[in-house]
């Protein structure tokens, strides 16, 4: 009876589990099909605003817009230089903090994990962040977006917690066989780590990809902004105004419905890239997320 019980209970709970799942899914997806179906329905029916979930009627002109545009494909080189300049310094350095912060016999290990963990929830600000900047000499220069984010007190303290979790057996054979601590780190513990690497690639990269805040303030010449500030002034400037008039002859209201169109084209053309990088790095997010964030 009591087995019953509590099988019937298991039930239940899976039934809730699966329902508040199915619920977050189609919340989480129709903002996506919504633009979606904004950047392929007919303009007459996106700038009317009949659309409301499915596409009605089919146009790519939006989409031949933007792949005719050179300003689009230059600023998406820029956010692609950004992002993987960015990532490899991210993965770098990261490796390079984390794993000597994980060796029990380095000197004031804990004091160096302090002054880290101190830097997460206190900053120095904006005004002092631009004048490092400017001082450097990086105003209105691509690795003014790189190095502020090149390291992440998160992104060492979770690849910390997952080279602590590497048995000790194989770092103590490597150093009786002679090898260094470089030589332990670059053929022991990365060759085992590419998960909690995965982890800090895909988190670095969707960082850098979504960054539009730094650019704004640092960047100055048009031709170096990274697509995600193109897609910012389009969607609060009307930007887009320009791309339609290049090369259009079209009435003012169909200038209006393509304006209003190209902007969720833009969205959809901006996150297929990041989106696409998922699934070659699903296989060892999952593992590396799970083992990275266990508590000491």
């Amino acid at each position: 009876m009591v087995i019953n019980k509590w099988r019937r209970s298991e039930i239940e709970v899976d039934i809730i589990a699966i329902a508040i799942s199915i619920v977050t899914i189609v919340v989480m997806f129709y903002p996506f099909l919504y633009v979606f179906s904004m950047s392929v329905s007919d303009p007459g029916a996106v700038i009317s605003g009949r659309v409301k979930l499915f596409p009605i009627g089919f146009s790519i002109e939006s989409y031949k817009m933007i792949f005719q545009s050179a300003e689009i494909w230059r600023k998406l080189g820029n956010t692609i230089w950004i992002v993987v300049v960015g990532t490899l310094l991210n993965i770098i350095l990261t490796v390079l903090a984390a794993y000597p912060l994980s060796r029990p016999e380095l000197p004031m290990r804990k004091t160096f994990m302090f002054v880290i963990t101190f830097t997460m929830f206190f900053s120095g600000g904006l005004i002092p962040s631009y004048l490092l900047i400017k001082s450097l000499g990086l105003i209105n220069s691509l690795w003014s977006l790189v190095l502020p984010g090149a390291v992440s007190a998160w992104y060492i303290i979770i690849a910390r917690t997952f080279f602590r979790t590497i048995p000790p057996s194989l770092v103590e054979s490597a150093k009786i066989d002679g090898s260094s601590q470089y030589g332990i780190m670059m053929r022991i513990i990365v060759p085992l780590s590419l998960p909690i690497i995965a982890v800090v690639a895909l988190y670095g990269a969707v960082s850098y990809w979504n960054s539009y805040f730094s650019a704004l303030i640092f960047i100055m010449d048009s031709d170096k902004q990274p697509l995600q500030l193109y897609l910012m002034r389009v969607l609060i400037s009307g930007e887009s105004a320009r791309m339609v008039n290049e090369g259009q002859a079209l009435n003012f209201s169909q200038k209006a419905s393509y304006e209003e169109q190209l902007k969720y084209a833009i969205i959809i053309f901006s996150i297929i890239p990041i989106i696409g990088l998922y699934p070659f790095l699903q296989k060892y997010f999952v593992k590396g997320m799970m083992v990275g964030s266990v508590k000491e």
